[in-house]
């Protein structure tokens, strides 16, 4: 009976999911209520498995920088509500802890700030922001939404899949990299886009970047750059703001004809009648 569920859960899922094509050779992406979610998280299921890093003898404690920080998150709240800290003190565990909370990490979070330990757990898994399991130094996500999606996200988490050799949800052999999808990131005027989450430096150097207007082979180029140590480009890979100098198309970048628009120049129309002139009467 449980497989017969577990079949038709994984088959609803297909039809909500994104298609990836598989890079050949490499394991078939995970296609799950995760992906068909469309969330950031990696988790197919996001429940507790028990492994060797993520047990109840498990010891996790903040590093006496991050203490001082723990700190100042608390010092926001009321004592009474220092329990509102929960969320970002989950975040901090998570950079600390190389992208991931553990149940060691959920269990501290929970005895710093005098909380039921279910507590913990329920925001730890109702957030996708919080990952469940270990994922690799650097969180790349694809967004996911329509205008991402009109203008060639699926082509770049394509790009993505066969690049790296892995599929949305799944993490390099190397440990470097883990794909995963997310819906709208707010960067709608400069789709598509990917987000990276940079884990590789801990709580002090962690990063999270929009990379935006992107080609197929600009998100290849930002991953390789990223493995080599260096530091792509954030933010637009081919304007400076967000004004209507192109646009991507058919995995190019097209610049507008022109150049840029801006209020310092001649607006070129359409234009409103003139406001100081009395109506001629009909």
């Amino acid at each position: 009976m449980l497989r017969q569920l577990f079949g038709l859960a994984r088959r609803a899922s297909r039809t909500a999911a994104w298609e990836y094509t598989a890079p050949l050779g490499a394991a078939k992406p995970i296609t799950t209520s995760a992906t068909c979610n469309s969330t950031n998280s990696h988790d197919v299921f996001n429940v507790h498995v028990e492994g060797p890093n993520n047990n109840w003898d498990n010891k996790f404690d903040f590093s006496a920088t991050n203490y001082k920080k723990v700190e100042e998150i608390i010092s926001r709240y009321p004592p009474n509500y220092k329990r509102s800290a929960v969320i970002p003190l989950l975040d901090l565990a998570q950079q600390q802890n190389g992208g991931w909370v553990n149940l060691a990490a959920m269990n501290r979070v929970a005895s710093i700030l005098e909380m039921p330990e279910i507590r913990v757990y329920e925001v730890a898994t109702f957030y996708t922001m919080f990952n469940r399991s270990k994922i690799g130094k650097y969180h790349v996500m694809v967004c996911g939404t329509t205008p991402c999606m009109l203008n060639g996200s699926r082509e770049i988490a394509s790009a993505l899949t066969s690049h790296l050799g892995i599929g949305v949800g799944q993490t390099t052999k190397d440990g470097t990299f883990t794909l995963g999808e997310m819906e709208c990131m707010g960067c709608c005027v400069n789709a598509p886009m990917i987000a990276v989450a940079d884990y590789s430096k801990g709580a002090e150097g962690y990063s999270y970047n929009y990379y935006e207007d992107l080609t197929p082979a600009d998100a290849i180029k930002i991953v390789d750059t990223l493995k080599k140590g260096g530091t792509p480009k954030v933010g637009s890979q081919y304007r400076s703001k967000a004004e209507p100098d192109g646009v991507v198309s058919e995995g190019k970048w097209v610049p507008k004809k022109g150049g840029e628009t801006t209020l310092m120049g001649e607006i070129p129309g359409p234009y409103c009648r003139n406001l100081d002139e009395v109506p001629v009467p009909a």
